[in-house]
């Protein structure tokens, strides 16, 4: 059976305004990624990896073009059900880990859960499941700033894997973190990808980390050109 592409982009285009200067990020992109897909996006700085990504995510709304996700168009619906949409079915990892300093580990991972309404001991339960996944079981009541770099990035991962997302999004996941750590990251965003059948696209500037994708995409001057 041929693979379905659960997330299709089509001439996508998005431009900025720098001064009196407007400068053209996407320029007609074309693009599909299959279910269980691990697909890493490269490029140099200011080629246009992040707002693709973001495009793709429902973050950022293309000028033109559409992108559909599981069949169903992605900007079509009010701000409400695509903020739902993204909290149920799409799960982020970002470079700058974005977690409540106020909050323990454990309570970082359940955010998501509890944004989207759940409540009760299942809640905290599947959190410390997925805090022990991830290797964080001895620091499930530890702050952020108790941790390190990695392991804050583990608190990420275990986040953005919160409400079960059938597809999962991370922009420059090992920017802030040494190579070993990085490299561990990737590892662990790959393997948590491949054992549940979830598809993965990672922005990354390290082609070396890409190579252990399924797909390695190469975006130049707003294009995709391998």
């Amino acid at each position: 059976m041929e693979p379905s592409p659960q997330l299709t982009a089509t001439q996508l285009r998005r431009s900025f305004q720098v001064g009196a200067r407007k400068v053209d990020v996407l320029k007609g992109i074309d693009l599909e990624i299959n279910r269980g897909e691990c697909v890493f996006l490269c490029g140099a700085s200011g080629a246009g990896k992040t707002t693709l990504l973001y495009t793709l995510a429902g973050l950022e709304k293309p000028e033109s073009g559409t992108v559909c996700f599981e069949g169903e168009a992605l900007y079509s619906k009010g701000d409400g059900a695509e903020c739902r949409r993204r909290n149920r079915r799409i799960g982020f990892v970002f470079q700058g880990y974005f977690l409540l300093p106020e909050l323990t580990a454990l309570e970082n991972v359940q955010l998501p859960a509890l944004i989207g309404g759940y409540r009760g001991k299942e809640v905290s339960k599947r959190a410390a499941e997925i805090l022990e996944r991830v290797g964080l079981s001895e620091r499930m009541q530890h702050l952020p700033s108790e941790l390190s770099g990695g392991e804050q990035q583990r608190v990420a991962i275990g986040r953005a894997l919160m409400n079960d997302p059938t597809l999962l999004f991370a922009d420059e996941p090992t920017g802030n973190l040494d190579s070993r750590t990085g490299g561990l990251i990737i590892e662990l965003l790959l393997t948590l990808a491949r054992e549940s059948q979830r598809t993965l696209v990672v922005v990354t500037h390290d082609a070396r980390l890409a190579e252990r994708g399924d797909r390695r995409l190469e975006i130049r001057d707003g294009q995709i050109v391998a």
